[in-house]
């Protein structure tokens, strides 16, 4: 009979099995395929590859459960039978292991953003997590795996959830980028410090890099603990061979790491991705050889570096951010970037703005997901040769965290300091129908983050010595089909950090009024969008076809009658209707983005001039 696994622990070196997902694929098995049904649908295949490393001695076999939770089981449409594919992964591990292996439930991040980098409350994952632990405990573990975690928050929220359920072992593993760090910058000490205080038994890193860099990560969380350490690397990088992935590191050259990690003080070791029975065989002889480990644990975890530096004031920002500040009615227009390099057009039309008192130029991202200059070096252009602050359109489509936090650090030290953070418009609004789009985080985290910045830290908690200064904006929609829905995003907004926001364009005054009844508990200073109309057909279109965006019914009457009175008429209606919807908001809101359609920014100031002094 086995005895309980931390006891055990106590007096061996521990070998878990090797990659379940890797070894499915190599039986056939399509990536795209759902890896953790195949409990339910192809049981038979999954005992194969367990009784494989069953076979070669492993001390503990991982089920093949990493990835079922409900939102990733959402994803193949068997979020319904999350409950028994657990149970059957927890069986059908505990049938090939008999009484003397251990079975460890293998629990994995949800594949989703949660606070405050994604709208999913911090409750909602410690409830996914806890249903798919309750399933692995009734299925038989003896302990869990929580592996390969790059953010500290959803693996306290999956440390919780397991001691919600029962008081069983539990192993806390996180994942490395080549630099040794964790994918958001934490350092080794910082992830394992936090690991240890929130109880995790076992603590090390699992699969991302290879053996090599995983070494060096081993080396600083010995030091940094004294619970057992566990590492589990790659079998190396993939590479892709005629449309396969193979691992190139070879079974010996994995037993030699073994016998290092476990000679720098590791308890427990183990392979992911890429690793098959013949590198956990390789592993096994190489840790055999070896005593128990028995190590003296000095504890050095590099002190905290607070940030002693004062966040920048918000009068302080930007000459813009100084008039918001101050309750100043702010101008802005709006200007595309080119599509191509020449610039002069743009250019001339921000001089034009700022001979004529508007204060800033506000730059899109990706306007409707088209294919522009990136609006970065527009904004430095503007800034630097006309002199007229500038808003950046910052938007969160097709960038991970890590690359966003290097643009806006790159982007503050040019001397940028007015950002609209946006989660953007999916590619395929565009004039590139098979783009593909990625969204690492929404508005709300990419929020969160520059706040970090603004208060001297970075993603990993790490000091970045002198902080940003941005003066945060938001977008905001008082349209929204769903109000409510848009209205709690908007106060997770603010309570990440916005400091104003800026609204879709405005045609129903009455539903900016609903909007800014309704926010009064999270009011920040808000900025009109005013869109001077073009033509009747420019009307139909973002009436119909602009999410968000009504254009009432008495409008759409004045602009089908200008149309149909003289040519040129409507372009004249469209600037009245806008002047006196600017002039019906200037008492409401702190301030107004007035578009320029086409780039004519004469008909963006025709509008401002309502409200000149």
């Amino acid at each position: 009979m086995r005895k309980p696994f931390l006891e055990y622990l106590a007096g061996n070196i521990v070998v878990f099995d090797g990659a379940v997902g890797t070894e499915l694929y190599n039986r056939g098995v399509f990536i795209n395929r759902c890896f953790d049904e195949l409990n339910v649908s192809n049981p038979d295949l999954v005992r194969e590859v367990h009784r494989g490393y069953r076979k070669v001695g492993v001390d503990v076999l991982e089920t093949n459960t990493f990835g079922a939770n409900r939102f990733k089981l959402r994803t193949h449409g068997f979020e319904e039978g999350l409950a028994e594919i657990n149970r059957s992964g927890a069986r059908l591990a505990r049938e090939i292991a008999g009484d003397d292996v251990y079975v460890a439930g293998s629990i994995g991040p949800l594949g989703i953003k949660i606070e405050p980098w994604g709208p999913t409350s911090l409750e909602e994952a410690r409830a996914a997590f806890r249903e798919q632990a309750l399933a692995l405990v009734e299925g038989g573990v003896d302990l869990f795996s929580l592996e390969t975690f790059s953010d500290l928050n959803e693996v306290r929220m999956a440390l919780l959830a397991v001691r919600d359920v029962c008081d069983l072992p539990i192993v806390a593993q996180m994942t490395l980028e080549e630099d040794g760090t964790g994918l958001y910058g934490t350092e080794p000490e910082v992830f394992t410090r936090q690991l240890d205080h929130w109880g995790a038994d076992v603590i090390g890193v699992n699969c991302s890099v290879g053996p090599h860099v995983m070494l060096t990560a081993v080396e600083r969380i010995v030091k940094a603990t004294s619970r057992p350490v566990i590492a589990q690397p790659n079998a190396g990088v993939p590479r892709n061979v005629e449309g396969r992935n193979i691992y190139l590191c070879s079974p010996e050259y994995m037993g030699t790491y073994a016998k290092r990690y476990i000679q720098t003080g590791a308890k427990l070791v183990g392979g992911c991705c890429g690793t098959t029975p013949e590198h956990l065989k390789s592993i096994i002889k190489s840790v055999r050889m070896l005593r128990p480990a028995q190590r003296r644990v000095e504890i050095f975890v590099p002190s905290e570096k607070k940030s002693d530096v004062r966040p920048i004031a918000r009068a302080e920002k930007s000459p813009f951010a100084a008039k918001v500040a101050a309750g100043e009615f702010v101008t802005s227009v709006e200007l595309n970037p080119p599509k191509g390099i020449d610039t002069s057009k743009v250019l001339a039309g921000a001089k034009f703005l700022k001979e004529h008192g508007v204060d800033a130029v506000n730059i899109p991202d990706g306007a409707r997901a088209s294919a522009r200059m990136g609006p970065m070096f527009l904004a430095l252009m503007m800034e630097k040769e006309i002199g007229i602050q500038t808003i950046l359109h910052y938007c969160c489509r097709d960038r991970n965290l890590l690359g966003m936090q290097a643009d806006l650090l790159g982007a503050y030290a040019i001397g940028l300091r007015n950002i609209l953070i946006i989660t953007g418009d999916p590619p395929k609004l565009g004039d590139y129908p098979d783009a593909t789009a990625v969204f690492d985080v929404d508005a709300i985290g990419l929020t969160n983050m520059v706040t970090r910045l603004n208060h001297g830290y970075d993603l990993g908690g790490n000091s970045i010595g002198r902080p940003t200064g941005y003066l945060i904006g938001v977008g905001s929609n008082p349209g929204a089909v769903d109000l409510d829905f848009e209205l709690k995003r908007f106060q997770y907004k603010v309570e990440a950090g916005a400091e104003f926001a800026i609204t879709q364009p405005v045609f129903d005054v009455e539903q900016l009024k609903t909007f800014l009844k309704r926010i009064e508990h999270c009011r920040i200073p808000v900025i009109a969008g005013i869109w001077p109309l073009a033509s009747l057909r420019n009307a139909e279109f973002m009436n119909n076809e602009v999410p968000g965006v009504h254009v009432p019914a008495e409008i759409m009457e004045r602009m089908r009658g200008a149309e149909q009175r003289a040519e040129g008429a409507s372009k004249e209606e469209g600037i009245q209707i806008a002047r006196e919807t600017l002039l019906q908001v200037r008492d409401l809101v702190q301030g107004v983005q007035v578009s320029a359609p086409f780039g004519k920014v004469e008909r963006a100031l025709d509008v401002i001039s309502a409200v000149a002094p």
